[in-house]
């Protein structure tokens, strides 16, 4: 269980906190709220107290980055949660929840009761002021508390739901995937970008559409791009095409924002297959054939393949495996259920 932080002047934190050790219970949530009063501060959000039952299991591994008024939060949470029954505060802040696994029950305003996100979902809505919820355990969520600048009056009371494979969240889960990786490092100018590119992908969300020519949004469209690409590798479908598509963007806005950051799409898809074959070169077992690779890769056939192959590595499979210790191939082992073979 630990917390670390960096900050610019006051200007973000980083907190990292892992309750989950058998023995963390019951100092878990203490460490918690110690490392978000640190690093995040209340002025951005105050965490609320917490349920007895909460506060003497709470195994909760997270990380939080602060980009000015704007805080993510990845939470993997084993034990449920549930808030006091009447947690108070007043707030003035946008909150949007983003659930993988699990689920989120949100108190409401007077009157409009209770809402559940559910795994597969997200929520954003304006928050004046705090209130109850409980989660599921074994949760796992993005939760992100904005400015209401900006946002507040694209909301007004509305509660926005929807699938979190939606192109806007796809775009602004990669975001925060790259805020997280970067914001200890991140000088001033760096942390007013982040934070730009954060609240336009939000107000995407709120409006169900994202403005593809804002040139901010680039390294975004590009990252949730190559994280949709790394899951469909062998997939026989996958192109630039379908990756736009998924996307809601077009080709072109794919192509330009990858160029942006001095790459280009196919040859991603291209290296990332060639780096998938690499390692099954090596495997400690069950490995294929040079055309079953092929095959599986989404390669023309055995020879485009190896030609591919020694042009990016100057080996070609073969004498690659062999430069590794590794034992011959197994000629007649297949993979379950491969697509047709098709050029990368």
């Amino acid at each position: 269980m630990h917390s670390t932080g960096a900050g610019v002047d006051g200007a973000r934190g980083v907190l990292a906190v892992d309750s989950t050790a058998p023995d963390a219970a019951p100092r878990g949530l203490d460490a918690f709220r110690r490392g978000w009063e640190t690093q995040i501060g209340d002025d951005v959000f105050q965490l609320p107290a917490f349920s007895p039952d909460t506060i003497g299991d709470f195994r909760v591994k997270g990380n939080v980055a602060k980009v000015h008024g704007a805080a993510i939060a990845d939470l993997h949470a084993a034990s449920a949660t549930r808030t006091a029954d009447a947690p108070g505060g007043d707030q003035d802040l946008v909150a949007m929840y983003v659930v993988q696994r699990g689920a989120w029950t949100l108190g409401g305003p007077p009157g409009r009761g209770e809402q559940t996100v559910p795994a597969g979902q997200f929520l954003v809505r304006h928050v004046g002021r705090l209130t109850a919820f409980e989660t599921t355990a074994h949760l796992t969520a993005k939760f992100l508390v904005l400015p209401p600048g900006e946002l507040k009056p694209l909301l007004g009371n509305r509660v926005i739901t929807g699938p979190a494979d939606s192109a806007e969240i796809r775009l602004l889960t990669a975001l925060t995937d790259m805020i997280h990786t970067t914001v200890a490092d991140l000088g001033p100018a760096g942390v007013e970008a982040a934070h730009g590119a954060l609240i336009e992908l939000a107000k995407a969300v709120a409006k169900g559409r994202f403005d593809d020519v804002e040139p901010r949004l680039a390294p975004a469209l590009t990252q949730a791009a190559k994280d949709l690409a790394d899951r469909r590798l062998a997939d026989p479908e996958l192109s630039p095409a379908m990756l736009a598509r998924e996307l809601n963007v077009s080709v072109r806005t794919l192509h330009r924002a990858f160029a942006a950051v001095g790459e280009q799409v196919a040859t991603y898809i291209r290296h990332r297959r060639l780096q998938e074959a690499r390692l099954a070169l090596t495997a400690p077992s069950g490995r294929l054939s040079i055309s079953e690779l092929a095959a599986h890769w989404q390669f023309a056939d055995s020879s485009h393949f190896t030609r591919t192959f020694k042009k990016h590595y100057g080996q070609t499979p073969t004498e690659y495996a062999r430069s590794t210790g590794a034992a011959s191939f197994s000629p007649n082992r297949h993979l379950p259920g491969r697509g047709p073979a098709e050029g990368a």
